[in-house]
């Protein structure tokens, strides 16, 4: 099989200077997983519709992100339970670049994700300051009722559409990890598709060719029920069969 570094080599690239057009802060979602042997054969059928996104020579971009979130995994039980106004609360460092973020993404009741961050020096374990004023701002907590609950890294392709506001970012080798446990799941392929409003995707119909259908769960959610016990996922049994099926071959 054509390895997936040989066939970014025939997208044309774009930088992150020229990426600011489509920064989609405020914009609709939509998740697919699938089986990541088939990454390729997507690839392949993508070079001539998307960017790819370079930065100092590098197509494959590592994220390290801890998730926060309060004692009793408040932003998770909203997921779960399909609130339409929920939060995720995040560090993310992108590793290539060297960038520091502290991220707050809100899912409105309208379906849109609205994405708001602020720059920082380095990793901050404890929120406070410049972060906790943020916090505060965006939802009205303060910074002691949250704290970190696990690592989420994962390698990142992130394309850019020639011909319409959308990005779609791949992402590959996942690795979820907080104190002695870790989970690995190199076996699957998380696609999110990014758009300033639902329009004719050539991705979203290379999904529907091929059967792939829609995921709702992020992955914070998957962390948190690899390594937490006694967690709610009642409304996540879809997907988790979905997971099963493609990691294992069985329910």
């Amino acid at each position: 099989m054509e390895e997936i570094s040989e066939i970014l080599k025939k997208f044309e690239p774009i930088t992150l200077e020229k990426m600011d057009s489509v920064k989609l802060m405020n914009r609709s979602d939509t998740k697919f997983i699938f089986k990541a042997e088939q990454l390729p054969v997507f690839l392949n059928q993508l070079t001539d519709e998307f960017y790819v996104l370079d930065v100092n020579g590098i197509r494959q971009n590592k994220y390290e992100t801890l998730y926060y979130d309060t004692v009793d995994f408040k932003f998770y039980n909203d997921h779960q339970r399909g609130k339409a106004d929920r939060n995720k609360v995040r560090h993310r460092l992108y590793v290539d670049s060297g960038l520091h973020f502290f991220e707050i993404k809100n899912k409105n009741n309208k379906g849109r994700t609205i994405k708001e961050r602020i720059k920082l020096k380095q990793l901050e374990y404890k929120i406070e300051g410049k972060s906790e004023a943020f916090l505060f701002n965006k939802t009205q907590m303060n910074g002691k009722e949250l704290e970190p609950k696990l690592w989420g890294n994962y390698t990142r392709i992130t394309l850019v559409n020639k011909h319409l506001p959308e990005r779609l970012t791949i992402d590959t080798n996942l690795f979820f990890k907080f104190g002695e446990k870790e989970k690995s799941l190199p076996e699957i392929v998380i696609a999110e598709l990014k758009q300033d409003k639902s329009s004719k995707s050539f991705f979203a119909q290379l999904m529907n060719k091929y059967r792939i259908k829609q995921a709702s769960i992020s992955k914070y959610c998957y962390g948190v029920i690899f390594l937490y016990n006694n967690i709610k996922m009642n409304n996540f049994k879809p997907n988790l069969i979905t997971l099963n099926k493609i990691c294992y071959g069985k329910i």
